[in-house]
This record gives structure tokens, sequence and C-alpha cells, in this order.
């Protein structure tokens, strides 16, 4: 296994991120179920964007890989628009499942949405979908994130490619790297 040069790389501001930032209840906004899967707000969609030539400048990146959640492909599309590496969905490193907006949708259903990305390796479900613990939805244990974090460092570190950019989640790149992130911010490791 060689070092590696990978750009973490979290989504832009999300509808449950906006939420969030102004909730006098946090638990009201992690609760609410129209918020599933959360989509990027216009900042996000700005940020998103401005990171365009930041990464089209980034020639060695060899492979972009995103989370399936909506927030991080729509992250994607935005900020490598002018890139020529592919791009692939990756299940492993969506965020840790702690409210509605984590819980994803059917490949089928993303494939409709995002033509320009392949779904057909994923099960459906793809998020995790364990026994309910008091909240009206599963929420993934400490104890199975973690395990996902290693098995996604496994698989990174597995890949062939040098240098790769990771699309994905907060909490996530957080527990993966120690570092925090905000949102649309890159921070680049040597893994």
């Amino acid at each position: 296994m060689c070092a590696k040069h990978v750009h973490f790389i979290r989504h832009a501001e999300s509808e449950h991120n906006a939420r969030i930032a102004i909730a006098k209840d946090e638990r009201l906004v992690r609760h609410d179920a129209s918020l599933r899967d959360a989509r990027l707000t216009a900042l996000g969609q700005q940020q998103a964007k401005a990171l365009q030539v930041e990464m089209a400048a980034l020639r060695d990146i060899e492979l972009v890989v995103v989370s399936p959640l909506t927030r991080t492909i729509q992250t994607a599309v935005a900020a490598f628009a002018d890139h020529p590496a592919p791009r692939l969905i990756e299940c492993l490193h969506r965020e840790k499942q702690e409210s509605y907006c984590d819980i994803g949708r059917a490949p089928g259903v993303l494939a409709g949405e995002f033509a320009g990305f392949g779904f057909d390796h994923l099960d459906d479900p793809w998020w995790f979908d364990g026994p309910l613990d008091g909240a009206p939805f599963p929420r993934e244990t400490l104890e199975a994130f973690e395990r996902r974090v290693a098995r996604f460092a496994d698989w990174l570190s597995a890949r062939p490619e040098h240098c790769i950019a990771v699309v994905g989640h907060g909490t996530f790149l957080r527990r993966l790297t120690g570092a925090v992130y905000a949102n649309a911010q890159r921070v680049e490791v040597r893994f």
C-alpha cells in the first residue's frame, strides 16, 4: 500500500445545515422528515460552484469519490464541472445517520436525477437500516459508524489511484482525518 494524496471536501451548505444554524431545538430539525436526504441551499449551490476553479486547477486528481447523499452529489457536480477525473459513488463514507437528512434515496431514484453517475452497485437501502431506538428513524450506533470509517480507510488505501478527491460529510471526515470541516472546505491529507 502506497501513500495517497487525498483532497477531502465537505459538501456545501445543505437545507439541514441552514436550519440547524438557527434552530432553538436541534432535535426538531434532526427529526424533520421533510429534510430527508437534504439538498443544497442557494448559498450551498454558490459555495459548490465557487470550488469549481480550484478543483479544475488540481489536474493530478485521478478519481472523485462521492457519497450517495444528494448534497454531496450536488457539491461534486458543481465543484468538478470542469475536471476530467471520473466520478465514483461510494456509500461507505456517507454521514453517520443521526438525522433524517442522513437517510438516502433508492439507487434508481438517484440515477433518474443524476444521470452522470452510476448507482447500480449500491444496495437498496444503502444507508443504515437498523432497529429503531426511540427516534423516528434508525440511528447508526457509534460502534457501527467507527467500523464503517475503518472500512472506508482500508478501501481508500487499496485504491490504485495516487491522488483522489473525496466529497463527503463533516462528522465522517472529522472521524477519519481528525480535522473539523466547514461547508465546502477542502483539506489535503497524505493518506
